[in-house]
């Protein structure tokens, strides 16, 4: 897991190197999900523990896919596969770079004339990417069954969650209860963090500090020429996601965007509203949030073991 967040907050207060302040860089630090307390509950597929429990999914999930008579598997090369996820053949669509991946959008008035809202990660070196597989091989590695898939492969019962999800719960051990999340059910075994974060962004937003800073964004926004209530609406405007590449008037929006952001202390301010209110809940979920950290310490050991006996 990555160390406490909160003790990085510190380094991420109003920074200045050389006298020169630097708000574009300091807007960018916070607007981060790493910049948060609770991303310290949440495991980083790019780091070593992360690599090593990918690696043990794909070795167990190798040896489940040959005893359900794929024996093509058997050759598998797993380092090839280990940083990818799986989709049904024919379903990969190309990503959109329609949104933005920071929580508050965009921040940086340049890359946000050049780029506009288009600013969605496709980096190859991201720690995952999706991979197709033949339908039968992709139930049988998930358990994701459309109508009519069966629920066997080669006469042997898929197991549930497929192959990976069984090398999943050998690695973690049993799964958590299913939660909703924003009406999404969730049923990893970091669903907790992810549910108190979307509760403390609710809570957050309801704040009147938040609402204030919302009106002198907006208000800064008018004054451009730009009508939006709050960052949000600007950045889904559904003008946007209506071409591969920004138009000239997304990206003039999403600059002043941006240069509001900065002009209003936006992602500061409401950056510590959210941040507060997730120490809050931390504290209220301590002891939970520490058994599962612990528990992730020791898949990350059960991960090296079958790694090491491979």
């Amino acid at each position: 897991m990555l160390p406490l967040a909160a003790t990085g907050l510190l380094a991420l207060s109003a920074c200045q190197f050389a006298g020169h302040d630097d708000p574009v860089g300091d807007a960018h630090r916070l607007n981060t999900m790493e910049a948060f307390p609770l991303h310290a509950y949440l495991p980083d597929p790019s780091s070593d523990g992360g690599k090593v429990i990918g690696k043990a999914q794909w070795i167990l999930a190798k040896k489940c896919m040959v005893r359900l008579g794929f024996s093509g598997f058997a050759a598998l090369n797993t380092k090839a596969v280990e940083s990818t996820y799986p989709v049904r053949q024919g379903t990969l669509a190309s990503r959109s770079t329609a949104g933005d991946d920071s929580p508050y959008g965009v921040d940086d008035p340049d890359l946000a004339a050049e780029h506009g809202y288009h600013n969605r990660s496709q980096d190859p070196e991201e720690s995952s990417q999706p991979q197709e597989w033949p339908a039968d091989q992709y139930v049988a590695l998930t358990g994701t069954f459309d109508s009519g898939d069966s629920h066997r492969a080669h006469g042997n019962p898929v197991p549930e969650g497929g192959c990976l999800g069984q090398a999943t719960r050998r690695i973690y051990g049993p799964a958590p209860k299913t939660t909703k999340v924003g009406g999404l059910k969730l049923t990893g075994y970091f669903s907790l963090p992810l549910e108190l974060w979307y509760e403390s962004h609710k809570k957050a937003r309801k704040d009147p500090a938040w609402k204030k800073a919302d009106r002198a964004w907006s208000g800064c926004m008018k004054e451009k020429g730009f009508h939006y209530p709050d960052p949000d609406e600007a950045s889904v405007d559904t003008a946007w996601y209506r071409t591969e590449k920004p138009s000239g008037k997304e990206k003039k929006t999403a600059s002043a965007d941006a240069r509001c952001k900065l002009d209003t202390d936006y992602i500061d301010t409401v950056h510590s509203l959210e941040s507060r209110v997730q120490k809050k809940v931390i504290g209220e979920h301590e002891k939970v949030l520490e058994a599962m950290r612990a528990a992730n310490e020791r898949a990350v050991g059960n991960a090296r073991t079958i790694v090491e006996k491979a």
